[in-house]
């Protein structure tokens, strides 16, 4: 995939058809290093599952025989020089976790977290929540539909006027943490 946030909307599908509640995507930048983690209250997986996850040729899928998220991930993160895993345990949820050497000359662009946001909301207006949990270089910001629909005062979160705001206070707040250790040097 040609950008990180593609990756990120690919896996967080898998939690949304795992049932989840919650989906909590972390995405840090620190020094040289960038650190993707994304965690679900869903379904979870059995060890038999959760021992196959990694290959392109388990799915739980009935549509198709192969699964290429994980999989795909877990190269990009090994061939930029970092590490991947993968815990989960049958009705509790999934902790997916990657880091990369941000400098690798094989490391695609993050690409735009906010799309990637709107996109999950569009698709799932109603549930899971879900948190984006940002950080770069000191600067953090938090975007997390709980706090989103109370502010909304329960109009769905898929109405044009709420998706533009939300896309804006995205791409404001993410552009800010990014900048915030510039400022601060």
């Amino acid at each position: 995939m040609p950008e990180i946030a593609l990756h990120i909307l690919d896996l967080a599908e898998n939690c949304v058809k795992a049932g989840a509640g919650h989906v909590i995507i972390t995405v840090s930048l620190e020094g040289d290093q960038l650190c993707v983690t994304i965690e679900d209250d869903g379904c979870g997986m059995d060890e038999a599952l959760l021992a196959r996850v990694e290959s392109p040729f388990a799915t739980t899928r009935t549509t198709r025989k192969v699964g290429l998220g994980i999989p795909m991930f877990k190269q990009l993160a090994e061939m930029c020089e970092g590490t991947f895993s993968i815990r989960s345990e049958k009705g509790r949820g999934t902790l997916l976790a990657a880091t990369f050497r941000r400098s690798h000359v094989d490391l695609p662009p993050i690409g735009d977290l906010a799309g990637t946001m709107r996109t999950l909301i569009i698709a799932c207006p109603d549930r899971p929540e879900f948190c984006l949990r940002y950080r770069q270089d000191g600067g953090e910001f938090v975007f997390d539909t709980q706090e989103i629909r109370k502010a909304v005062g329960g109009l769905s979160l898929n109405e044009p006027e709420i998706l533009e705001w939300i896309g804006e206070y995205l791409t404001q707040g993410l552009a800010e943490a990014a900048g915030s250790h510039r400022q601060e040097q």
